[in-house]
């Protein structure tokens, strides 16, 4: 018997902001479904060359009124990162939160436009403690 990973599925309230959030992780879109009939939007991104890690998201096109809500029954979705510093900065800088700072040089947490929380691991070693990630504090949920 085999098994085959194929997406991680989450729904999105606006689908340009949140397509933007996962480009600034460094995702690109892969495929992209329009369908009329079940009037909803599937867009897969992946990091590149990875085009068997997608994230799947789903807008549908009447709405979605439950969105966004604290989506912890979900968990997280995960990334490793090559400098976890610069990937926060860029972050930042692009207005979003990090809820979880790099203190330990290794993971940091932060939601995406819909409240999905995504880990962000450093990819190697921890990263020597630096500032303004070690004094920082947390924010909100992750």
């Amino acid at each position: 018997m085999t098994l085959t990973y194929l997406h991680t599925m989450v729904r999105v309230k606006d689908l340009d902001t949140s397509i933007a959030f996962y480009k600034l992780l460094g995702l690109e879109e892969t495929r992209r479904i329009e369908n009329e009939g079940g009037r909803f939007t599937l867009v897969f991104l992946s990091p590149p060359g990875q085009d068997n890690a997608a994230v799947e998201l789903t807008y549908n096109w009447d709405g979605d009124d439950g969105l966004p809500s604290d989506s912890r029954h979900f968990g997280h979705l995960a990334y490793r990162v090559g400098n976890i510093y610069e990937m926060c900065q860029h972050l930042m800088d692009n207005g979003v939160t990090i809820n979880r700072p790099p203190r330990d040089g290794h993971m940091a947490f932060v939601r995406s436009p819909d409240n999905i929380s995504i880990e962000l691991l450093q990819e190697g070693e921890h990263l020597p403690p630096a500032e303004p990630w070690a004094s920082m504090e947390n924010t909100g949920h992750w």
